[in-house]
């Protein structure tokens, strides 16, 4: 589709993030400095992944500290930003009795598209993953790897030039899994998408990104290219 990757602007730039829940600090002073690309965040779980993610949405302020994604300020930014990010959460969020192709076409909407073209856009993408077939069941009737690919497909209607997928390949097969893997590869070289992808898999960072951040216990262990992992 349509939409460049943008690499002018620095995807990630934070300084000092720090997040409280109550007592419990989940990000303590993360610093990043990341340029558009394929980047794999990982960590074991509760390594505060989820919470970085959520952050970098604008959707949870952080504690302390200042950010920007895609020159946005982290203080200020709200829907402009979340229009160029394409999320899929680790949490199904999936509304019972819903068609496939009616929950991708909402996604489009909430995202600021008209209706007319979000439909559309959702009957491209379902067929695009394969999904073709099912797009009028219901979706509790998708199988687990169904539903990985459809929350990819509502991440990928309103064509954002950055997607966050937070552990994508989550509950899948191994073939389901190698299959998502390399839809997202192909997402990143053939339709120049900069990928954040969170998963506690290092073999999903090793097959789709060029670079890794490790996270553990709210602290940044080490960043860099992943070959020198």
């Amino acid at each position: 589709g349509g939409a460049v990757a943008i690499t002018d602007a620095m995807f990630i730039e934070l300084h000092n993030i720090s997040r409280w829940f109550g007592n419990n600090q989940a990000l303590v002073d993360v610093n990043l400095a990341l340029e558009t690309g394929r980047i794999g965040l990982l960590g074991p779980n509760g390594a505060g992944k989820s919470t970085l993610m959520k952050i970098l949405l604008g959707l949870l302020p952080p504690s302390s500290g200042t950010g920007r994604v895609l020159d946005h300020d982290l203080a200020t930014a709200g829907a402009l930003l979340r229009r160029s990010i394409g999320y899929m959460s680790e949490a199904d969020s999936l509304i019972p009795g819903v068609q496939g192709a009616e929950y991708v076409a909402l996604a489009g909407e909430l995202y600021g598209m008209p209706r007319k073209q979000a439909l559309r856009r959702a009957h491209e993408v379902l067929t695009y993953l394969d999904l073709g077939d099912a797009r009028y069941r219901k979706l509790e009737e998708y199988s687990t790897g169904m539903k990985q690919r459809l929350k990819l497909a509502q991440a990928l209607v309103h064509d954002p030039p950055v997607l966050l997928l937070d552990e994508p390949t989550s509950g899948m097969d191994p073939a389901g899994r190698e299959g998502m893997l390399d839809l997202l590869v192909q997402l990143g070289k053939d339709h120049g998408k900069a990928i954040l992808l969170s998963t506690h898999l290092l073999g999903d960072i090793d097959k789709v990104c060029d670079a890794v951040v490790i996270l553990h216990q709210g602290r940044i262990l080490c960043q860099g290219p992943v070959q020198d992992l």
